[in-house]
């Protein structure tokens, strides 16, 4: 291999080299790192932020992005929790509501995350407001609507606990025992990864989806309806928030109104670390669950060496302004 294809090979695999280097460099320094027990926990705290991930990369990658993510998750965790409650809690949010099917409730904060997606959508295509402007504007009026519905008698802003069994297993229950077992939050992230590289490499909205983020312009040219796809990746991404806001709610077994803050913030500096184009028309689903994997090793990995948080936060930040810079040095070399 001469050293063009080789450089060209790096630069392709860099973000999984990254990734390798990381854990290599972690369990160096601290050998009990590369547990079974450590692994598994790095998954079911990846789990819920992939999904988010997911979502945002649907935006990105058309040339947009989305604020209100985090604010969308904190509302479908305090709707499915405040109607999972079991009877006999002290507190309940609705004191007098029948226990319900646990799929009710969940399929009510995916309709809600939907919703919000579909009017970002429908703000962003039919009145041609830039993504940030609108989004920044749903993610305070969301919160808002959060907060009011949260702060409703008898509960008046307490956070939201006594969660049924049957919904905190969801996120908390695992199929077979101890450290080799796979949680469900972790096999539910897996299938909505596969769900989203099928719609990403395998549907005419994908396709559709890049061309957008290409040259939206040319994709008006050769026929695209652009505001219609607009308005399905934005109710798309909306869902998929409110699915990570549900197994949010029941991995941890509760809910508040501040749940999913800043969420939307390592969503998209994970996109941007996994290859997902900050000009659009560009990015993968690998790419993104392992620019999720690689914040989330940074974050456990240096808390388990006794890193300073303020030193991860610095980190953090000259890893996403490097990836910014090359992606956009990519970007005009291509022009």
């Amino acid at each position: 291999m001469n050293t063009q294809k080789m450089r060209g090979a790096i630069s392709q695999n860099a973000i999984y080299i990254v990734l390798v280097v990381l854990l290599i460099a972690i369990t160096a320094y601290d050998p009990s790192f590369f547990a079974v027990s450590t692994l598994r926990d790095i998954l079911i705290q990846s789990a819920t932020r992939v999904i988010i991930a997911l979502g945002v990369a649907f935006i990105l990658i058309t040339g947009g992005t989305d604020l209100s993510a985090g604010r969308m998750v904190g509302l479908t965790a305090v709707i499915s929790a405040s109607m999972l409650q079991v009877s006999d809690y002290g507190r309940r949010f609705f004191p007098d509501l029948p226990q319900l099917w646990v799929g009710i409730p969940i399929i009510i904060a995916l309709i809600a995350g939907l919703l919000f997606g579909l009017l970002n959508g429908f703000i962003v295509s039919k009145f041609k407001v830039p993504p940030f402007i609108a989004t920044l504007g749903t993610m305070v009026a969301i919160y808002g609507v959060n907060s009011l519905y949260f702060d409703t008698k008898p509960n008046q802003s307490q956070p939201i606990g006594g969660l049924r069994q049957d919904f905190t297993d969801i996120g908390s229950g695992s199929i077979g025992s101890g450290d080799y077992s796979i949680p469900y939050i972790v096999l539910i992230a897996i299938f909505v990864a596969f769900i989203v590289w099928v719609v990403f490499n395998k549907t005419k909205l994908g396709k559709n989806m890049y061309a957008i983020g290409g040259n939206e312009q040319a994709a008006r040219v050769s026929g695209i309806n652009v505001a219609k796809n607009l308005l399905w990746i934005y109710g798309i991404a909306g869902a998929l928030y409110g699915l990570a806001g549900v197994l949010e709610a029941a991995r941890t077994g509760g809910a508040t109104n501040n749940y999913g803050n800043m969420y939307e913030l390592d969503a998209i500096a994970a996109c941007v670390v996994g290859g997902v184009s900050t000009t659009g028309g560009i990015g993968t689903v690998p790419g993104v669950v392992t620019g999720v994997l690689i914040f989330t090793v940074i974050n456990y990995g240096l808390t388990f060496i006794g890193v300073s948080p303020y030193w991860q936060l610095i980190i953090k930040g000259l890893i996403i302004v490097a990836a910014v810079a090359f992606d956009m040095r990519k970007y005009a070399s291509k022009k």
